[in-house]
């Protein structure tokens, strides 16, 4: 699972980088956001530290910003943003005694993703909150109707393929549960995101080099 996450995001972004013609690349990379996803949800309950697990997405978040600006989006926040700030909606939601409570909080956090760049949005966290409180045919029949929904509203047609990690969660628990046994080192999960942008970054800076300067100067304001 977390092999066919990592691989799925970095066939996507060489393709947005180098190949944007080509969408194929981006269809692959539409595996890899729904496994983050569930990956956050699952990471979220069997924690040991809820508190220490929110600072490693800060922390990593962080680390990440400066490669994602200058690999992918010079004006956007980072993906791990999105899972850092459905992450502390997760933990909210589990301190309150009613769902229903909780609807002003996941509204207040949605209009935020809406309305600063971050990765993904508010449709990062709608679809880590279908992970986390959905299973089997509601859960396939929400993120659906989560694509549907935002094909419409944002024309992300091509995001419509990320159903397919969900249909083997839902559908396929014995092919999913074999996936997930095979698992990459603690350092190397955490580690590939903010890496992976750093190697894309340096390539595209070598085969761009007058996009490298002008990146640089936006960045540092010069």
């Amino acid at each position: 699972m977390q092999i066919i996450a990592m691989l799925t995001m970095l066939i996507d972004h060489i393709g947005y980088i180098f190949f944007p013609e080509n969408l194929a690349w981006r269809y692959v990379g539409r595996i890899a956001f729904p496994i983050y996803c569930y990956g956050l949800v699952q990471g979220h309950i069997h924690t040991s530290s809820r508190p220490k697990y929110l600072f490693r997405l800060l922390l990593i978040a962080i680390i990440a910003q400066i490669p994602y600006n200058l690999a992918l989006n010079s004006g956007g926040w980072n993906v791990v943003f999105t899972l850092l700030l459905s992450a502390i909606v997760l933990v909210i939601l589990d301190k309150l005694p009613s769902l229903w409570l909780g609807i002003p909080v996941v509204i207040a956090a949605i209009v935020l993703m809406d309305y600063y760049p971050i990765d993904y949005n508010a449709y990062g966290l709608l679809l880590v909150l279908i992970f986390r409180y959905t299973k089997s045919y509601w859960l396939v029949g929400a993120h659906l109707a989560l694509n549907l929904f935002y094909m419409f509203y944002n024309y992300w047609v091509v995001q419509m393929l990320s159903i397919l990690p969900t249909l083997l969660i839902a559908f396929t628990p014995l092919i999913w549960d074999r996936l997930e046994r095979h698992r990459v080192p603690r350092w190397m999960w955490w580690s590939f995101y903010p890496a992976h942008l750093l190697m894309l970054a340096i390539v595209k800076a070598v085969i761009y080099k007058d996009w490298a300067q002008i990146e640089w100067r936006s960045l540092l304001n010069i």
